[in-house]
């Protein structure tokens, strides 16, 4: 190697140490900032002048070239965050994000360009959406009302979640009705010494606001046909009624429910719902009976005229409780009862309350809360990964752009394409390790020097060979 040769392998050195000062200094710098992701630097040398069929002895070394490592798939440390909002991805998935706010009424808005993110520091900017303290907003799946592809005359509305990703607002979210609400009868609805007719009344909210009352009717039925003296049937009678007056109802010819008729049987001694089925059997077959589910869930059909005078429909169920147990339906030993009123998860805007936030969920699910302590899934946090997570393009801000070699998106939900679970209230901390960056500090200081030395040295033997002229 020729003494001009070693200088450009020293020159070469010194710049590799200096990669290394950069990328240690930028770990260093970053060592308080979430979601940060540590880089490292590795080194190769290039060989030149290498002779065909000869030994690599017989090469001369060249150079030295810094290579710089990200550290994308390495896990940060979950930290508290005063932000309610804050998440931390426990995985190798990455929060979707964008640099200006998206939405799926503007097909250029929805095509903008995506980015990927570990910093999971969100909050509520000042439109109602959820942006992070790089700037970038966070994209998920809302919820939004569709016509039921189910319905036969296109007019039921359900919510459900859309597949496009759009950025997640959380301003003036105004609560739907359940589309699919449940009915549950708890309490006494009859007494097993006094078979007298017991009525209830429940009331379900369609997709509209519009209310609907139904009437449960509770009487001992003929014949009793159970051998078992302990064992006594009811029959359930379902029916709509008019919704002008719940206490004292009359039909609603206008509306009907389907399967409206069913028969329970209890335990006469301790009250217990045995079974529940369509057919006033001795004798209940596990394919008849309601109760072999759990809880015994039954799936219902009310028709109705709307406000456009369409004929319509709404599912939805009524749970009666479980076999053996008292918690649902029951009878009572005594000789009067006090007439219980099914509870429902079906309610009008006005039974909510007012819109005051929302929350997070680990599962991703983001739920609007309301004033009277009721809440509604508004959308849910999507979360991508990729085949090769360390080859994606770092950007500013903590972010990252999707590269060939990085491979395909795998976009969904929380847990979906191993992306992981969410912490919410938490953030992840930066992966710089303060006290290796600062030892490797030293050694990059010491490998720097010692390159320096080099370019001194063939400068005093440059000298000593010009000299020999002399």
């Amino acid at each position: 190697m020729s003494v001009f040769n070693a200088i450009s392998t020293a020159v070469s050195g010194i710049n590799a140490q200096s990669t290394a000062f950069s990328n240690l200094s930028n770990n260093i710098a970053n060592s308080q900032t979430v979601g940060y992701k540590a880089d490292s630097t590795a080194f190769q040398d290039f060989v030149s002048g290498q002779l065909i069929n000869s030994s690599r002895n017989e090469g001369n070394s060249d150079s030295v070239a810094a290579v710089t490592i990200q550290h994308v798939d390495k896990q940060g440390t979950a930290t508290v965050s005063n932000d309610s909002l804050a998440m931390s991805i426990d995985g190798s998935g990455l929060f979707n994000v964008t640099k200006s706010p998206s939405d799926t009424s503007s097909s250029a808005s929805l095509n903008q360009t995506r980015y990927y993110t570990r910093n999971g520091e969100f909050y509520e900017d000042k439109n109602g959406y959820l942006v992070n303290t790089s700037g970038y907003y966070l994209s998920g799946y809302a919820m939004q009302q569709v016509t039921d592809p189910k319905d036969p005359t296109n007019t039921q509305v359900i919510s459900q979640l859309s597949n496009q990703l759009t950025s997640v607002n959380v301003s003036n979210v105004e609560y739907h009705p359940i589309s699919n609400p449940t009915v549950s009868v708890k309490g006494y609805v009859g007494s097993s010494t006094q078979p007298d007719t017991v009525k209830q009344y429940s009331t379900i909210y369609d997709s509209s606001n519009d209310a609907h009352v139904m009437q449960l009717e509770w009487s001992k039925a003929t014949p009793e046909t159970s051998t078992n003296s302990n064992i006594q049937t009811w029959q359930l009678k379902i029916s709509p009624v008019a919704k002008t007056d719940s206490t004292n109802p009359s039909t609603d010819p206008n509306a009907k429910i389907s399967n409206d008729t069913y028969f329970v049987k209890f335990d006469s001694s301790t009250g217990a719902i045995q079974s529940v089925s369509t057919s006033n059997s001795d004798t209940v077959s596990d394919s008849d009976n309601f109760l072999t589910k759990t809880p015994a869930t039954i799936p219902l059909s009310y028709s109705y005229t709307n406000l456009n005078s369409q004929t319509t429909s709404m599912d939805f169920s009524l749970n009666l409780g479980l076999k053996g147990s008292t918690s649902g339906a029951t009878l009572s030993s005594a000789t009067s009862i006090v007439t219980t009123t099914p509870t429902t998860d079906s309610k009008s805007s006005s039974q909510v309350g007012s819109y005051t936030g929302v929350e997070i969920q680990s599962d991703g699910t983001i739920m609007a809360k309301f004033s009277l302590g009721d809440t509604q899934a508004i959308g849910q946090v999507a979360l991508t990964n990729f085949a090769s997570v360390n080859n994606l393009q770092e950007v500013s801000g903590q972010a990252y752009l999707a590269t060939p070699s990085a491979g395909t998106p795998h976009t969904g939900l929380v847990g979906e394409n191993g992306t992981g679970s969410l912490t919410v209230g938490y953030t992840e901390s930066s992966t710089t390790d303060l006290t290796s960056d600062l030892s490797a500090l030293i050694i990059a200081q010491q490998a720097y020097t010692a390159n320096t030395k080099i370019v001194t040295t063939a400068s005093e033997l440059l000298q000593t060979t010009i000299a020999m002229k002399q």
